[in-house]
């Protein structure tokens, strides 16, 4: 339920957001049951405000403005189908305005203060359409590995 498609994975070389190195998971993704429901829909990475936050793929910056006092930077990502994967970032500092064309790995905002976390943070959200999706999925987890199967009865 809320993957991204693994074709989808072949299409997109998506980068972490800050780092390296890769940053530490403060709270993890925690889908709501419903649309209005309570949930966390996104991922926090430890950050420090000033740490540069960069593109995780190619795209175009679709919103840079404060939401509910707080600066927000969404990005849309090319090439994701349709409706297209939009990712956003909070609480930051917009670099460029909405309607730039960003590559992989560009400096877009900083990290600023004032996020949800105890400890400084990124919060760091994936939608496709209406639907929030976990941003872990555009990180590619390493090769599969096949290991041997010992003690189960042939037939």
């Amino acid at each position: 339920m809320h993957q991204i498609p693994m074709i989808l994975l072949t299409l997109i070389t998506a980068v972490w957001p800050i780092g390296p190195p890769r940053p530490d998971v403060l709270r993890g993704w925690e889908p709501p049951p419903g649309p209005y429901a309570a949930g966390h829909r996104g991922i926090d990475l430890a950050a420090p405000p000033g740490t540069p936050v960069v593109a995780p793929a190619a795209g175009t910056v679709s919103f840079a403005g404060p939401v509910a006092g707080r600066g927000v930077l969404t990005l849309t990502l090319h090439g994701t189908g349709t409706p297209p994967l939009r990712t956003s970032y909070g609480p930051v500092d917009p670099l460029l305005p909405a309607g730039t064309a960003v590559r992989a790995g560009e400096v877009v905002a900083r990290v600023t203060e004032g996020g949800h976390c105890a400890a400084p943070c990124l919060h760091w959200g994936l939608l496709r359409g209406e639907t929030y999706l976990n941003p872990l999925g555009l990180m590619r987890h390493g090769p599969s590995r096949l290991m041997p199967v010992t003690g189960v009865p042939l037939g």
